[in-house]
């Protein structure tokens, strides 16, 4: 007597597998997991040290343009005091002289 939904053949597989061979099937795929994993965290890894480059480049290049920025701020501050009316009208002194040791 069949039943609604029922299976009225049963798959009866003709190769089997015995213990040793789930064992070596279960051995090889922890072991291609844990390559795949290896692989993830050397990757990671890898872009990590990019990233610390990149950033000491980074700090690097803003040191020197600080510099730069100086630098400049200085040289124009001597045109200004050269080309001001205040040094224009000043007058050479007639005579100098320095202490001697």
């Amino acid at each position: 007597m069949w039943r609604r939904n029922q299976n009225t053949v049963a798959f009866a597989p003709s190769a089997t597998l015995g213990p040793v061979a789930h064992t070596v099937l279960v051995a090889l795929m922890i072991a291609v997991l844990g390559l795949i994993y290896l692989t993830q965290v050397t990757k990671t890894s890898t872009y990590g040290y990019q990233l610390d480059n990149l950033e000491t480049q980074r700090s690097e290049l803003l040191a020197e343009r600080q510099d730069l920025e100086n630098e400049n701020a200085r040289l124009q501050a001597l045109e200004r005091v050269k080309n001001s009316s205040v040094a224009a009208s000043m007058t050479k002194p007639a005579s100098t002289e320095y202490a001697n040791n």
